[in-house]
């Protein structure tokens, strides 16, 4: 599944610069450190929008192309922000076959976003994942780290309530 780039402006701030550029100061002479880089530009950002992903690129002399491509081969780095209630959604065999795939759909119609997006306001975001290792509780939701099992498309309006 190809990762979606955000659609929303950056909003970085002059604090978030200032860490990303000490940490790239500390590491820009060892080119095997670029992973670790970009995993603390997460930490610090949330995500690696492209701008991110430039300062790293400029800041550790390497193409901005492998940036990318590190950004986007490996699952857990995002190129989108996540809300301030990141809801996931299993899309593995068990939860898949008892009805989440129209969970997720629900989802993304009552939120008016898709995969790997977040609502403008900034309270939502979604994603699908493969398996969180609750199959006997399938299907499986996630809102942050609270776990919603054994759901039907007619639980979606009441989880959202529970967040608005």
């Amino acid at each position: 599944m190809q990762k979606k780039i955000s659609k929303l402006p950056f909003k970085g701030t002059t604090e978030q610069e200032q860490q990303l550029k000490e940490i790239i100061a500390n590491s820009k002479n060892d080119k095997s450190l670029l992973m670790a880089v970009m995993q603390q530009a997460q930490d610090i950002y949330g995500y690696l929008p492209i701008e991110v992903q430039t300062m790293i690129a400029e800041g550790m002399d390497v193409p901005l192309e492998k940036v990318y491509g590190v950004a986007t081969f490996y699952a857990q780095f995002s190129l989108s922000p996540k809300g301030e209630y990141n809801i996931s959604v299993c899309l593995g065999t068990a939860c898949y076959v008892k009805g989440s795939g129209d969970i997720f759909n629900k989802l993304s119609e009552k939120l008016g976003i898709g995969a790997d997006e977040c609502t403008e306001d900034g309270k939502f975001s979604l994603t699908a994942c493969r398996c969180i290792g609750a199959c006997g509780l399938a299907p499986v939701l996630t809102v942050n780290e609270e776990v919603y099992g054994r759901l039907t498309v007619d639980d979606v309006d009441n989880i959202l309530a529970q967040y608005m």
